[in-house]
């Protein structure tokens, strides 16, 4: 069974995106629910999150 991750290069998981920023999954989460990220579903129900708006986000951050 493939990874779905490593399906599309161009999208992340929580883990990856978690890893970046340096904070916890759930973090993430909370952040596609507020409407800081966009979640993608993947047919297994997973969320994933297209990288460049993850390295966008990052870039507003580490700007501030």
């Amino acid at each position: 069974m493939p990874n779905e991750a490593n399906e599309s290069p161009n999208l992340l998981s929580p883990g990856e995106v978690a890893e970046m920023f340096r904070v916890d999954p759930k973090t993430v989460t909370r952040w596609a629910k507020a409407g800081k990220l966009s979640a993608v579903k993947t047919l297994g129900g997973h969320r994933r999150y297209h990288a460049h708006e993850v390295h966008e986000l990052l870039r507003k951050i580490q700007d501030k």
